[in-house]
């Protein structure tokens, strides 16, 4: 009697519908990695982090200069350095002192408001492609890091600040109610340098070369931004100029808060100097690179870090 073996039908494993996955996800309170959340979440997750923000731009200033025998002295002497050397070439060479009251603290206030804006830049060029590690490894708004960065660029503004008020105490400018104007412009300039520093971070962690790209682009910009001249002072003596150059130049974000920490700090500094409305371009530059560079920045969110 012959014993007949049945082989059982294959059985067929159906994938589950990707519309199942979804609601188990979701009945599990489970989520996509890295996804980026909503524009006010965000922003509520960034503030939960602000102390890491905090001690991150301090660890970052402290370690900046440790292995310096100096330390953190640079912080200083650096930006006073750089403002010897354009005194000398700008200012006696090439003779942009001449009919400019104070000259020195002029100058002096000029390169420690525009080092402030371009090391702001520059750090967030590099804040995501220069720190993938901690991108990588740590789940976190990626924001946080620009931001640290333009912070620990406002404390070593700070220490600089002490060394200007010493200098234009020497130089015999008095000290007045409107040193308190420099609170709102430091408040505004930090701002502004977030939201370029956010906008370019987004850039930089896409291409990296950026980075290689920005010093010729900064430094062409502080040439126009009247850092060693004085703008009203040169206009006047070139008459042919367009008329849309001089306003062109007042405009310039830079210059904007150069000159108004020169009106703050430098009595000999005047308000016909300014640009008409100017603490409206200030702000009016401040919300839009601000506002503007987060949401900028806010909308890569899941793309940093990743390929």
């Amino acid at each position: 009697m012959s014993q007949v073996l049945h082989t059982p039908p294959p059985t067929t494993v159906t994938a589950p519908a990707e519309d199942d996955l979804s609601a188990l996800a979701a009945r599990h309170g489970l989520a996509v990695s890295g996804a980026r959340p909503s524009l006010r979440e965000y922003v509520r997750q960034l503030w939960a982090r602000r102390h890491f923000i905090s001690a991150f731009s301090t660890a970052k200033l402290t370690a900046q200069y440790s292995q310096a025998k100096l330390g953190q002295v640079w912080q200083v002497m650096n930006p006073l350095l750089n403002a010897a050397v354009y005194f000398f070439i700008f200012g006696v060479l090439l003779g942009t002192k001449k009919g400019v009251p104070d000259y020195i603290p002029f100058l002096v206030t000029g390169v420690f408001i525009w080092t402030f804006t371009q090391s702001s830049i520059m750090a967030g060029t590099r804040a995501i492609s220069g720190n993938l590690g901690l991108v990588r490894a740590l789940h976190f708004p990626r924001a946080a890091l620009p931001i640290s960065f333009c912070l620990q660029q406002l404390q070593q503004l700070l220490f600089s600040m002490a060394a200007l008020v010493v200098i234009l105490l020497c130089f015999g400018v008095p000290v007045s109610a409107s040193w308190l104007l420099a609170v709102p412009v430091l408040v505004l300039q930090f701002t502004f340098n977030a939201g370029v520093s956010m906008i370019m971070a987004r850039a930089g962690a896409k291409t990296p070369d950026i980075a290689q790209l920005m010093p010729f682009v900064l430094r062409t910009w502080m040439y126009v931004s009247g850092v060693m001249w004085s703008i009203d002072h040169l206009a006047k003596g070139h008459s042919d100029w367009p008329s849309w150059l001089l306003p062109a130049l007042q405009a310039n974000p830079a210059a904007v808060y150069i000159d108004l920490m020169r009106f703050a700090l430098i009595d000999s500094f005047h308000a016909s100097q300014l640009p008409p409305h100017v603490w409206l371009i200030a702000t009016g530059w401040a919300l839009l690179a601000g506002v503007g560079g987060f949401i900028y920045f806010w909308k890569a969110e899941e793309t940093y870090g990743r390929g």
